[in-house]
């Protein structure tokens, strides 16, 4: 991955597009996610309490002020909660399980570790659905995982994030990719 560009620490993206409501509300879920994942390891914030700052606070707060470009912020107050927190909880819980899918992807001595970590926590955030939400289509987590990634990233990391979960995909649902 390309280091050069650099994320942003998880803020309020913009949304694109108009979507229904119950689209929204799993959108702002997963940003919602990615955000607290990222939280979770760079501040070292335990599960528990991201799922009670976010829901408590976050989720039900004011809305956030416009971006610096006018954009209006993505609304965390509508977020699927139930989605969120199963997202959390999920990639803490099942993340031996996630990683080794998307070490298997990454190039020749690399790690996930030598990824940043708004890149890990989308990439994470992404298998834990593609892994544990069957009902999901893999297709319909990818592109809400890539559209997501361009909130944090100017660069190339929205493509190699999207190459990372293609393969990844193949790998986990490959019967689904199939038909």
């Amino acid at each position: 991955m390309n280091q050069s560009s650099s994320s942003t620490a998880p803020s309020h993206p913009s949304s694109s597009g108009v979507k229904s409501p119950e689209k929204h509300s799993r959108s702002a879920a997963r940003i919602a996610s990615v955000q607290a994942l990222y939280q979770m390891e760079t501040a070292d914030t335990g599960v528990a309490r991201i799922i009670e700052d976010f829901t408590t606070y976050w989720m039900v707060g004011t809305p956030q002020p416009t971006d610096d470009d006018g954009a209006a912020p993505l609304d965390l107050r509508h977020a699927d909660q139930d989605l969120f927190t199963r997202i959390v909880r999920g990639v803490v819980d099942t993340q031996t399980r996630i990683d080794p899918y998307l070490e298997r992807q990454l190039a020749k001595g690399w790690t996930l570790k030598r990824l940043d970590a708004t890149a890990r926590a989308i990439l994470r955030a992404a298998m834990y659905e593609i892994i544990r939400e069957p009902d999901i289509p893999a297709r319909v987590i990818i592109d809400e995982y890539i559209n997501l990634s361009h909130a944090f990233f100017d660069g190339e990391e929205p493509k190699f994030i999207n190459g990372v979960l293609d393969a990844a995909v193949r790998d986990a649902r490959a019967d689904e990719i199939s038909s």
